[in-house]
Order: C-alpha cells, then sequence, then structure tokens
C-alpha cells in the first residue's frame, strides 16, 4: 500500500487533528521552538554563518538594510514571493521575526566561504559556523584575488539559471509548445564541420597559432617576383604539408563524430500519438510530447517522470554515461500523474520549468494539473543518457531536447592548460628571432654597402647589368630599383632564406611526442588499478612534461588518501560509547540473547557486508524498551534507518516472502546511495535489527527486529554543504510526528536544546567521545530529534510547499524552511566510520617528500581527523612542531599567525610591524598559541638575535573558518610566508573554493607548479585551478575525473606518474626543444656564413627541396623516436632514489644557461662546416651545387651524431631512426640529383667518387663535435650531476648481474 504523498515535496499539506505525541519520560520537557524565530547557526539565507550566543533568531529587518537590495528589490522582498496558493495571512516570513529577536550586529557576506551567483545571490559555504563575516559581492571586492581564481568561481556558478523566464511545456500537446517558441529538436551534433565549412573552419583554427601565420607571410613574401629566392611552390610546402597533416587529422576525427552522431540520431524509441504509443525516430522528438521508456533503455531526452509501472511511482536510473556513476538513482513520478498513467487516462497540464543549463544535481520546475500546481524537482526528471534499471517502464513528458539537454550542454564544457616549458620555449623563441632580424640587417646592410662600392660597375656585373644575353640573344631586362630598395629587398629575402631558424616544425614534433608518452603511460601496467578495473588516463595532451617540475601536491583526503569505503565502528548513545569491533561478538550475541528467551530475527536479511555488532548495544535493544538509555537507543537506530535516501535493492529468493518478512531463506539486501557514508550507516542499522528494505515517493518500512513499521515521509531537507545536515519529517503510526536530524558536529551542537541543565552531561559526554573518535581517524556524525506539533507541522508544510513550487532561489528558501524545524532538538547520539588509508599511500607521500615535493592536505573533515589521518600516512611525525590557527575573527587570526612566525623565526616584512604592536600593547585578550603546539616550552628570541634556536621541521594546521579571514582580508603574505616555511599543511573543514583558493595562493605568489588531487565534484574547483589537475576514479562519481588532466584508480600511482614518467617526459622534451633549435640554427647559419661571402646576396648553394626536406624529412624522425623511447635512467633507479626528481626543481634539463651553450656550440660547428669543405675543394673547380650537396649530407650527418651523443638508451627503434634518417637523406639527394631538370643534376654522382668529398664528412664530424665531447667528459667527471652518477652506479650494476650471470653459466 503506497502513499499518495510524495518523498521531497507535498502539495495539499496533511493538517493533522494535533494529536498529542506521545513523550517518553525524558522528553517531557522538551520545548517548542517558536516559527516566527530561526535557529542558531542555521542562516536565515545563505548569507549568514555567524549566531550570538544570546539570540536564537535572526533580524530579517536588520539584514534587509545591511544588503543592498537586488534588480530593483529588497531581500526581503526578493524571498516574501509566494504562489498564489499561498493562504491569506500567511507570509513566507512573519513579521513577529522583528519582535521576538532583538536586532544583532550586522553582518558582511564572505566570498571565499563558498560559491555565490551574482545574479541570484546564491548561498555561500561558510566553513566552521560558529562565526563569519559577510559581505555584499554587489560591491567591488577589495580582497586581492587574482583572476584566475575569479574565472574558477565564476565559472562554477555560471550555471544557475534566469527565472525571470520560464520554460511552459504543454503535456501531450507539442505543437502548442513549440508555437510560440522555437524550441531545439532532439537532434544532436558533436561534430565541428560541415563539408561546406570544413576547410575555412580548419583553417582559421589552425592559425590561431602564431608560428603559422609567421611561415604564411614567409610563404607570400617568397611569391613576390623581387623576393623570390625559393621556388613559389616550394616556399608553400612545409606550411600545406603541416596544415594538410593536421587538417585530415581534424576531418577524420570529425568524420567519426558524424557517425556517431547519425547512429545517435537514428535510435527509436516509443512516442505517444493518437492515443497509442508508436516508434519514432529520436531525432524527431519535440518538447511536449510523452515517451515510453522501457527497462535498459537509454533515455532519449531530459523527461519529467508522470508514471512508471510501480503504483508508488517510483523508477531506477543509471548515470554512469552522464556523470560515472554506477550505482543506482531513484527518481520519482508525482501521484497525481502516476494515478492518471497507471489507470490509463490522458494528461493535459502545463510544466513551468527553468530556461537549459549545465547543472545536472539541480531541477526547478512546477506543474499544473487540473487546476492545482505542485512542485517539481530534480527527484522528478531523467536526463538524456542515463538507463532506466530495474524499472519495468516509465513514461515521462520531453522538457529539454537535443542540445538542450543537460547531458549535451556538459559536453561542451573542456579545460586547457599550457606547458610551463612550452613558455620558457616562446622566451627562447624571442631571442632566435633577434638573432633572425641581427642576421638579416647584417645581410641587408652588407648588401647596401656592396651595391654603394660597385656602383659604376653594376651594368658590367652579373645579376644587375640592365639587360641579360642568353645564347648569343637580348633577352628580358633587369629590374634595377635602386640602393634603398635592393637593400629593403634584401633585408626581406634573408628572412626568406633564413626562415626555419623558428622551426614550424617543433610544434607538430611535440604533439607527436606528447602522445606516444601518452600512450606509454595509458600503458603502464603498474599504474594499472584492479579493483575498479581503472587504467591510467591522460585527457590532456599539453602538460606531460610538467609532471616533471610539481613542487607543491594538494590533496584530498577522503576517497583520495583513504578507500571511501565506510565501515561502522563506533557509536555513542546516550553518553555511552559502544564499540564495533568484538571479534566474537556475533557467536556470544545470540547465546545472550536467546538464553533470555528473545527470539532473535536478524539473519532473515543477508547484507553484502557484515558486520559484527556489539553485544552490549544489543543487549539494550533487545530489553524492554522502557528506559532512558534503550529508548534512546531506539530511536538512535530508527534515526539511521530513516533519515537517508538510500536505496533498498533485494534479491528474492524463492521461498522468501517478496517483501522479506515472511519465513523462508535469506533475503539478499543491497543498499545504493549517493554516499558511502550513509550506505554504512543503514547497513550498521540493518546489523542490529533495524532494516529498511522498502523505500517508495512517500512512505518507508523498516524490519525492527521482526516486526514491520511503515513510515510516512511527510518532507525530506537533503544535505548541503551551507547547513552541513539533512533531515526528514516523518509520521508513526501512531500519529506522532517527529523531525530526525543527522549532521556534521558544529552544524548540529548549536541547534540542540539548551534549555535542559540534565541533558548537559550527556552532551558533554558525547562531545569527548566525538574528539577520541576523531583522533583514531574516524569520521564522525551527529542523531538528534524533535517531535512537532500539529500547528508546527502546518506552518512548515506551508512555508515547505512555498519553497518547493517556487522557481527562484528554491534552495535559499528550502535552507530557510528547514530552519523552522532543526532546532531545539534532543541529542540521541553520535557515529563513529572508518575510513581506511588506500594501499601504498604512506610509502607514496614519504616518497614525494624526498623528492622535495610538499603535500598539503586540504579536507572538509574535523581537524582531529585530519591530524589522525596525516599521522597514519607519515605526512606528519613526532618530531614536527604543530602550529594550530583557529581564529574566530580577524584580528584573532592575525595575532597567531604573527605570534607563529615571531616564535618560529619565519621572516616576514608585512608581519614584522604588527609583531611589535602587539607585544607593546600586551593586550589582555591576546591569545598565545593553542596548548597543542610542542615546541611551546622552548624559549622565545626575538627576531634578529644570533643565537636562533633550531627548530624541528614545522606542520601548518588550520581550519576553513580561519582561512575566511585570511583569503578575504590582508592577511594572505602572512599565511603564504608561514606555510611555506612548514614541511606539512593541513586544512580542515574547508570548502570547495576555499581548496582553489589555497591553490591559488602558492600559484599566484611563486612560479612552483602546483599540482591538485581528488575524487569527487567539491575538489573540481581546486582541480581546474593547479597547473596539473589529477582525479582519483573513486566512489563519489566522476565529476573530479572529467574535470581533471590526468586520471589514476589509486593515489599510490601518483609516485610513479611524477617520479618515473614526470621525470623522463621532463627530461625528453627538454631536450627535445633545445634540439629542435640547435638542429635548425646550424643550419641556418650555414647559409649565412655562406650569403656573406657572396657579396650578401641571398642565393643559396642548396636546392630548394634539400632546404624544405631538411626539418620535415631528413632529420624530424629521430627526433620524435627519441623524445617518445629514451630514458637517462631506469623506473627502479627512479624509484629507489625519489631525490633525482629534483632535477626538474632545478630545471636541468631545460634552462637558460643550456640554450646559450647551445647555441655557441651551435655557432662553432656551423663554422665547421662551412669552412671545412671551403678548405679543402680551395684549389678545386667544383661547382656551387656539388659544394651545396655536401653541405646538405654533411649537416644532416652532423646534426644526427650529435643526437646519438646525447641518447642514453639504445633500442633498435633508435638505431633505426637515427642511422636510417641519414640512408633516407641520401635516397632523397639521390632522386633529386636524378632529375635533369635540377641545376643539380648528377652531383652526388661526382662527389662520392672523391676522396675529399669523404674526408670533409668525416672532419667536419669530428672537429665540429669535439669541443662538445671534451665539455661532457670534464663536466661528467669533475661536475657530474645526480642523475649521472646513478646512472653509473646503474651502469655498473648492469654490468655485475652480467658478469655473475656469465659465471654461473661457466660454473655449471
Amino acid at each position: 500500500m503506497s502513499s499518495d504523498k510524495p518523498l521531497l515535496s507535498q502539495f495539499e499539506p496533511s493538517y493533522a487533528p494535533n494529536p498529542q505525541p506521545h513523550h517518553h519520560r525524558r522528553h517531557s520537557s522538551l520545548k517548542n521552538n517558536p516559527l516566527g524565530c530561526l535557529s542558531e547557526t542555521t542562516p536565515i539565507s545563505s548569507w549568514v554563518a555567524h549566531e550570538t550566543q544570546n539570540c536564537k533568531a535572526y533580524n530579517l529587518k536588520e539584514l534587509e538594510e545591511n544588503l543592498a537590495p537586488v534588480e530593483g528589490k529588497t531581500i526581503a522582498d526578493n524571498f516574501l514571493e509566494r504562489p498564489t496558493l499561498q493562504p491569506a495571512g500567511k507570509e513566507f516570513w512573519s513579521a513577529e521575526l522583528h519582535k521576538q529577536c532583538p536586532p544583532r550586529e550586522r553582518k558582511r557576506l564572505v566570498s571565499w566561504g563558498g560559491v555565490m551567483d551574482l545574479r541570484h545571490l546564491k548561498a555561500l559555504e561558510i566553513s566552521g559556523a560558529s562565526s563569519s563575516r559577510v559581505q555584499d559581492l554587489n560591491r567591488p571586492q577589495t580582497s586581492r584575488r587574482s583572476e584566475r581564481f575569479l574565472q574558477i568561481s565564476m565559472q562554477l556558478e555560471e550555471n544557475i539559471p534566469h527565472h525571470d523566464n520560464p520554460r511552459l511545456i504543454h503535456i501531450n500537446d507539442p505543437k502548442k509548445t513549440n508555437d510560440k517558441f522555437d524550441f531545439s529538436g532532439n537532434e544532436i551534433r558533436t561534430s565541428k564541420y560541415t563539408l561546406l565549412n570544413f576547410l575555412p573552419k580548419n583553417l582559421f583554427i589552425q592559425f590561431h597559432r602564431v608560428a603559422y601565420l609567421y611561415f604564411l607571410a614567409i610563404a607570400a613574401l617568397n611569391q613576390l617576383p623581387p623576393l623570390a629566392v625559393f621556388g613559389r611552390t616550394v616556399s608553400l610546402f612545409p606550411l600545406l604539408f603541416v596544415l594538410t597533416v593536421t587538417a585530415v587529422k581534424d576531418g577524420y576525427e570529425d568524420w567519426r563524430r558524424h557517425r556517431s552522431d547519425r547512429n545517435e540520431n537514428n535510435r527509436e524509441t516509443l512516442v505517444f500519438q493518437l492515443n497509442e504509443f508508436h516508434p519514432k525516430r529520436w531525432k524527431k522528438i519535440q518538447a511536449g510530447e510523452v515517451v515510453k521508456i522501457s527497462s535498459d533503455e537509454t533515455i532519449p531526452c531530459d523527461m519529467v517522470l508522470l508514471g512508471t509501472n510501480d503504483s508508488s511511482g517510483i523508477a531506477y536510473i543509471q548515470t554512469m554515461n552522464l556523470d560515472g556513476e554506477s550505482n543506482l538513482k531513484t527518481r520519482y513520478a508525482r501521484q497525481e500523474t502516476n494515478k492518471l498513467v497507471l489507470e490509463g487516462a490522458t494528461i493535459s497540464g502545463v510544466v513551468r520549468c527553468e530556461q537549459p543549463n549545465r547543472n545536472i544535481y539541480e531541477f526547478m520546475a512546477n506543474m499544473e494539473l487540473k487546476g492545482q500546481r505542485f512542485p517539481l524537482s530534480q527527484s522528478n526528471i531523467i536526463l538524456r543518457g542515463c538507463q532506466l534499471k530495474n524499472t519495468e517502464w516509465a513514461i515521462g513528458v520531453v522538457v529539454y531536447a537535443g542540445q538542450d539537454t543537460k547531458a549535451m550542454l556538459n559536453s561542451a564544457m573542456s579545460s586547457s592548460k599550457r606547458s610551463r616549458l612550452e613558455t620558457y620555449m616562446n622566451r627562447e623563441t624571442i631571442w632566435l628571432s633577434v638573432f633572425l632580424l641581427i642576421m638579416c640587417v647584417v645581410v641587408a646592410l652588407g648588401m647596401g654597402l656592396w651595391l654603394k662600392r660597385h656602383e659604376t660597375q653594376l651594368d658590367t656585373l652579373p645579376y644587375y647589368r640592365k639587360i641579360y644575353f642568353q645564347k648569343g640573344k637580348e633577352g628580358k631586362k633587369y629590374k634595377y630599383y635602386g640602393i634603398p630598395m635592393e637593400t629593403f629587398f634584401s633585408l626581406l629575402s634573408s628572412i626568406i632564406v633564413f626562415q626555419i631558424m623558428i622551426p614550424i616544425s617543433l610544434y607538430i614534433t611535440m604533439e607527436l611526442v606528447r602522445l606516444g608518452q601518452s600512450y606509454f603511460m595509458i600503458g603502464d601496467q603498474h599504474m594499472y588499478d584492479s579493483s575498479s578495473n581503472s587504467r591510467f588516463q591522460c585527457r590532456s595532451l599539453n602538460i606531460n612534461e610538467d609532471l616533471g617540475q610539481i613542487r607543491y601536491v594538494f590533496s584530498d583526503k577522503t576517497g583520495t588518501l583513504t578507500e571511501n569505503k565506510m565501515e561502522f565502528r563506533k557509536a555513542s548513545i546516550w553518553g555511552k560509547n559502544y564499540d564495533n569491533s568484538y571479534p566474537d561478538a556475533d557467536a556470544s550475541l545470540d547465546k545472550d540473547v536467546e538464553a533470555k528467551g528473545v527470539t532473535v530475527d536478524r539473519r532473515k536479511w543477508k547484507l553484502k557486508s557484515e558486520i559484527t555488532p556489539d553485544p552490549e548495544l544489543m543487549k539494550l535493544l533487545y530489553k524492554d524498551l522502557s528506559g532512558e538509555e534503550g529508548i534512546a537507543a531506539h530511536e538512535f537506530f530508527l534515526t539511521l534507518a530513516s533519515c537517508n535516501t538510500v536505496i533498498p535493492i533485494l534479491t528474492e529468493s524463492s521461498s522468501s516472502g517478496c517483501d522479506g518478512v515472511s519465513g523462508g531463506s535469506p533475503v539478499s539486501i543491497d543498499y545504493q546511495g549517493e554516499s558511502p557514508d550513509e550506505q554504512a550507516l543503514v547497513a550498521a542499522a540493518s546489523a542490529y535489527g533495524y532494516t529498511l528494505f522498502e523505500r517508495t515517493s512517500g512512505h518507508i518500512v523498516i524490519d525492527v527486529n521482526g516486526e514491520k513499521i511503515r513510515l510516512e515521509v511527510l518532507g525530506l531537507h537533503e544535505f548541503d554543504s551551507v547547513r552541513k545536515r539533512m533531515s526528514v519529517v516523518i509520521r508513526f503510526p501512531n500519529h506522532t510526528i517527529k523531525v530526525l536530524v543527522k549532521g556534521a558536529d558544529t552544524s548540529m551542537f548549536s541547534i540542540l536544546d539548551n534549555d535542559r541543565p540534565a541533558e548537559d552531561h550527556i552532551r558533554h559526554v558525547t562531545q569527548v567521545h566525538l574528539n577520541d573518535y576523531s583522533s583514531e581517524g574516524l569520521r564522525t556524525l551527529v542523531l538528534a530529534f524533535r517531535n512537532l506539533t500539529g500547528e508546527e507541522l502546518a506552518e512548515w508544510q506551508h512555508r515547505y510547499e512555498d519553497a518547493c513550487t517556487s522557481l527562484t532561489d528554491r534552495s535559499v528558501k528550502l535552507r530557510q524552511t528547514a530552519a523552522l524545524i532543526e532546532c531545539n532538538l534532543t541529542l540521541l547520539g553520535a557515529t563513529a566510520i572508518e575510513d581506511k588509508l588506500q594501499e601504498g599511500v604512506p610509502e607514496a607521500i614519504e616518497s614525494l617528500r624526498q623528492a622535495g615535493i610538499k603535500v598539503w592536505i586540504l579536507t572538509g573533515d574535523k581537524q582531529e581527523t585530519a591530524i589522525s589521518i596525516g599521522l597514519s600516512c607519515r605526512l606528519l611525525t613526532a618530531d614536527m612542531n604543530q602550529i594550530i590557527i583557529n581564529g574566530n575573527s580577524e584580528n584573532e587570526c592575525r595575532k597567531l599567525l604573527c605570534d607563529a612566525m615571531a616564535k618560529y623565526n619565519v621572516n616576514s616584512t608585512s608581519c614584522s610591524s604588527q609583531i611589535t604592536k602587539l607585544r607593546r600593547k600586551a593586550e589582555p585578550d591576546y591569545l598565545e598559541l593553542p596548548s597543542q603546539t610542542k615546541s611551546s616550552s622552548m624559549p622565545q628570541q626575538c627576531e634578529g638575535e644570533e643565537d636562533t634556536p633550531n627548530f624541528g621541521p614545522l606542520a601548518l594546521i588550520i581550519d576553513g573558518n580561519s582561512l575566511v579571514y585570511i583569503l578575504e582580508r590582508d592577511l594572505e603574505s602572512e599565511l603564504f610566508d608561514l606555510a611555506t616555511s612548514c614541511r606539512v599543511v593541513l586544512c580542515c573543514r574547508v570548502a570547495p573554493l576555499q581548496k582553489a583558493g589555497i591553490v591559488d595562493l602558492i600559484k599566484g605568489r611563486t612560479d612552483e607548479m602546483t599540482l591538485a588531487i581528488g575524487d569527487g565534484a567539491n575538489d573540481v574547483s581546486m582541480i581546474q585551478m593547479a597547473d596539473v589537475g589529477v582525479g582519483i576514479c573513486g566512489q563519489e562519481g566522476r565529476q573530479a575525473v572529467m574535470a581533471s588532466d590526468f586520471a589514476m584508480g589509486q593515489f599510490r600511482f601518483l609516485k610513479r606518474l611524477l617520479l618515473v614518467h614526470g621525470h623522463w617526459n621532463y627530461q625528453r622534451i627538454g631536450y627535445l626543444v633545445l634540439y629542435n633549435f640547435y638542429r635548425n640554427a646550424v643550419f641556418v647559419l650555414m647559409l649565412f656564413w655562406y650569403i656573406l661571402c657572396t657579396a650578401f646576396s641571398t642565393t643559396s648553394a642548396l636546392t630548394d627541396w634539400s632546404s624544405v626536406f631538411y626539418s620535415v624529412i631528413y632529420t624530424s624522425v629521430p627526433t620524435i623516436v627519441v623524445g617518445v623511447l629514451d630514458k637517462n635512467l631506469s623506473d627502479k633507479t627512479l624509484l629507489k632514489y625519489p631525490k633525482l626528481y629534483a632535477a626538474g626543481h632545478r630545471q636541468e634539463s631545460y634552462n637558460m644557461s643550456l640554450f646559450w651553450i647551445t647555441m655557441v656550440d651551435t655557432l662553432w660547428q656551423s663554422l665547421v662546416l662551412f669552412y671545412v669543405p671551403l678548405f679543402n675543394y680551395r684549389e678545386s673547380t667544383i661547382d656551387i651545387w656539388s659544394m651545396g650537396s655536401l653541405w646538405t649530407i654533411a649537416v644532416v650527418i652532423l646534426v644526427n651524431v650529435h643526437l646519438a651523443m646525447d641518447i642514453q638508451r639504445w633500442v633498435f627503434v633508435t638505431h633505426l631512426a637515427i642511422w636510417g634518417s641519414i640512408i633516407v637523406t641520401y635516397g632523397c639527394m639521390v632522386v633529386l640529383d636524378s632529375i635533369p631538370l635540377f641545376p643539380n643534376y648528377g652531383t652526388i654522382y661526382h662527389l662520392v667518387k672523391s676522396p675529399a668529398y669523404w674526408l670533409s664528412i668525416l672532419l667536419i664530424t669530428v672537429i665540429g663535435l669535439l669541443p662538445r665531447f671534451i665539455f661532457k667528459v670534464f663536466h661528467q667527471t669533475f661536475w657530474p650531476s645526480d642523475i649521472q652518477i646513478a646512472r653509473e652506479a646503474e651502469i655498473l650494476r648492469r654490468r655485475r648481474r652480467h658478469i655473475g650471470s656469465k659465471t654461473d653459466e661457466v660454473s655449471s
């Protein structure tokens, strides 16, 4: 039997006849909080997170005066808007608020407590509800936040929609729905291009690279007759080659998208037409149509549920295609529509919903049906891409179709980051541009001076006489433009000749190398997580080398360092602690309980994870529930089983009843929920005999020790990060109405009923238990309840309906409504859940610290829990001095920071004056560091004293409430100085945006590379803010993975990712960039020396094709192979000696010094390359094309041998690439010299016969590389790096093993 009351909201409030609830003896003193007054620490809106101890109410009038008007209305006006169904005289907020609550100190909004939407003033999530300041976001921000953080914060909230113009959907009337509004059809298109726009659009996208524009300008200059240095076709080849390769790649990828779109759009589903359901292609579905989905089918569009095969209107969906979460979620059809669907009646009504937006976790709408209006929320909509599970069929009306669906709106989001090394590369590119300009100016000035010197001889000189003579006949006239213009044309011609000084091939080479590196990272079996069957993912190919330079790692705790697989361990009930860790408790329990004549019926349910109950607590529950302790335990587990959103999934056996209560074999029950904490708590309740086994839209059924209890759910306030708690309003079978609440201790103790001195002891003992649990690293929640009278229920229902049906600020109004009943609670107890550390976390953190990487933990857990986890994962050690900053005001935070900096001699210019001022004033309320600071016994030293005490390593522990003041005020410098002086930083109780703020604090004030790693949606802002973002494929969905640059299954893989792949990638890419600069520069300088010897003319001894093929074919493959496969050290060595990672911190593979050394070496090699053949052939009559052929092959051999000298790991592919490129160069030269039309026809055949040819190549290679060889020998002998020492040790070990194996073979 199902209730016609929905789970999340009610249309018609049930006015109870105000029955006298059954109060137990200890509840007789329960006082009802006046509904006109909101409870302490519960925000009247999302703006307030502080409440004085003298008042339990908020003054709405004062708040209205303090906050700026929004869109022409006061805050009160915005909140007081209500539907027409609101009864007369019942305002949303009573005017009696001002009478009941005294005025309070004005507050200002805090933008660092959470996310605020500037259009609708969305809620602030403020960590630490004890005190916080509030600041109006409509005023200019005075805090010095960087633009990066502001962009992130706005991006997170840009999806909050406008509701001024709601979308009207006429149910089962698509024509009327689409008449006035041109809604999107259901056809989707994820492709970028069409046949018509592919070429222009692709070229437009590619030419966003400035280098491409540079080479396009060079090619255009070469088309001008006075500047035609190369053949006009040849000059276009490099750019056309690059553009063609990229276009083919983009075209193939887009063709695959077209094919996928076509398959998707042509799928079929059932649509209601002509009083029947007929198949219809997805692309033809329109908004307003009624669609029927069968089990295991994919949802074609965003639909509001109208009905299901279940009488309660419940449907189960899987959202893996949308957010990656595999657990089932429940969606509900309204009872009003579900009843009509089951009766086969036609539904006609109007759905008013918000405009399309990206927020997949929120939906605001209402439905008008038969003159009545009721609310719709996120629990009533099923989204495109989800699958219907465990439900025979479901029927819904289309509200968003095609590109308007939330899945399609989210598909366009992508993050783009640039490599730090790539920015440095741009700096060197500017220097190369300066060199290029200098060379061109030298050639142009030389040309001008030469022309001036030979001005009287121009008519007799080749290329300058007025008329050419061809075979005795007069040819065309030579156009002479005068010395100034000839000089200018010489400058432009020089730019064309020296164009490859800026390597166009470097961009494609880096892309291919990064792609190859990503391939091997993905295929690394050491980073494969078998438990989640997840491989390493490279979601960004732009920042592989940044992995080798990370200095700061910012990590979430839950699900990142821990498994996020919760196990119920302990409970504090009515002031008494119960432990769940008795190995033989299960056997002894049954004997003891059955000996008392009590039937144990708990084994009829078979849980997925078995929990061993505490025997003492079980005995208490099986006694006669008459005493206070027994009643509290009973209500404690009823709250655990009721106050949640968990879905029980039953696997029925043939002999068991359908409801799981009848006799027979055990029924397997699996709890599905969005929170692992809730699943663990509900499973624990079941282990103690309180089994939730049925949930519908209006009721839940709990098996209490064999007795089936049906509880009517009147409403539910889900957990949110502002309230930090959830509550459910339940009507019991005896008509008692109770609100059951669970939440964080910081948000629960402030809303308990403080007017009961008899229960003060219970609160104190529970707080002690909570501290003990946290110190053991356990996650804690507090449970409480209160009884509601009929009047309170009616008042709450009115306001609950008003909030649920509102299309503006619904979440804010729901929080306000929850505050009405979440007050004056009676404490029941607390739970402690264990979240074990992941495998290998301590070892990984220790290795990262040895590598010089600072690991900071940013978590929302309690301070004691974070400290305990820090100790267990070896982040905190016993010898560390813990600096704990827990401030409740700006002045207090300033004092704590400055005092800590003075005590530990942390230099700070901004804090020194403050320290002096504080010491002089000697205020009586001056706060010393907490007693937890381990170095309190050490003598206090004044700044500047020579005899400074030697403090041990420091650890900073700070809570989110302090960060509210520090990050928003002028305390950032003090925090930065203190935090960077500490080896470890733990931030507790932090909000998501505070995590991003901490990352931005380091990122904006240093040049160090930052990495953020997390597994949940609350880590997204932190991941996007950091230079490198890593997502964990964990239990909290895939929001973090989708926002990350790299993704993995376990935190321990971070050790291998950074120390091995990061080191390799940085070393490879750094060398690759320097080598490309050298390779092109040595070729250009060789041409420069030649031009200086040919009267500063821009003629070339090399053929046009040789110049083009040099960087595209002759020398490109070896650089790619080395960039992908070269390894200076083995992975075992890098993991054994984590300190080798510091080479990336010192930028040993790429820095300005290496660049200048490389350029000096390039200059020498280019001189050798040019003058050695000139010296060898000084007495010969060799033609210029033969000399050019010699220079071509010599420079290819030179740069390849240069590369071979630096290769650390030789494999077959490396040999093939290096020596194969030389062979390919010879082959290409033979082909080019065999074409009669080319001026170099036959030169290679004559050159190879000359000994001077081979002698020149040998001398060029030896003399050119000799200084480099000598420099490397001396440097590695007298100034070896850590990498070189480790490499030599690795080679020695390898030789010993080889000799040892040979010795074994001989002895055998």
